[in-house]
């Protein structure tokens, strides 16, 4: 699956980091860039084939948020910004995440991987999936990015300040807290058993106790967790 892009900000440089993280990232593709919301409205408008829209809030003539509101149909939109102040009425208009300047390609990921997640299950609401494994980024060391499918996680162990993910073949630590993590993965597929485990519900082949046995791994059911995850497991929506 891929995402086509556009960006929309006054300042060149904070485009060149933009256009650098995209180009960096497997599924996205960068349809078009702009200094100023004036010039993209009618690119907006007339393309229904906008995805993703990395937006900066201050900006001459037409700004940010005002472009948003004048949207009848949004694409997926992340703002960029130098300001925190607007962080509220950014998220009122509906936006999927507010990243604050200078911007990390770590932060990058994170609000990508919800546009990644949020059109996937579009496209499974939609029917044009079909045979199309779900997948995230995951950052694994400085340079190094890895596309992880979804039906290979096993479960998610919080490490602190990190996590290691257990797939079918491999683990991965990366630096991510496990709140973080499990909120970029689908909650019909993942549920948080403990405050230290995440675990992939239909990867669980046996309940005993308040304990959950996967791939011969046997993982506790924190106190606080145990009637949710027992109804999620015995009763799947």
């Amino acid at each position: 699956m891929n995402l086509k892009c556009v960006i929309i900000d006054d300042e060149p440089l904070a485009v060149n980091v933009i256009e650098s993280f995209i180009s960096q990232t497997k599924g996205l593709v960068l349809l078009n860039s702009f200094n100023n919301g004036v010039e993209s409205i009618d690119y907006i408008v007339n393309n229904d084939q906008i995805d993703l829209l990395f937006l900066d809030i201050n900006m001459p003539l037409l700004d940010g948020l005002n472009l948003l509101k004048s949207l009848t149909k949004k694409p997926l939109t992340i703002i960029t910004t130098a300001h925190e102040e607007f962080a509220v009425k950014s998220y009122e208009l509906e936006v999927l995440d507010y990243l604050v300047k200078p911007i990390s390609f770590h932060r990058f990921i994170m609000a990508v991987n919800k546009a990644f997640r949020i059109k996937g299950e579009e496209q499974k609401v939609n029917q044009n999936s079909a045979g199309e494994r779900s997948y995230l980024f995951v950052k694994i060391n400085k340079k190094k990015i890895k596309k992880l499918y979804l039906d290979e996680i096993l479960s998610i162990e919080s490490l602190r300040d990190y996590i290691r993910i257990n797939t079918l073949s491999d683990k991965y630590v990366i630096h991510q807290t496990l709140s973080g993590f499990t909120e970029e993965l689908p909650a019909d597929r993942f549920i948080r058993i403990h405050r230290s485990f995440t675990i992939s519900i239909d990867k669980v082949e046996t309940i005993e106790g308040n304990s959950i046995e996967i791939a011969a791994m046997r993982y506790p059911i924190g106190r606080s967790y145990i009637d949710e995850v027992k109804s999620r497991i015995f009763n799947p929506q």
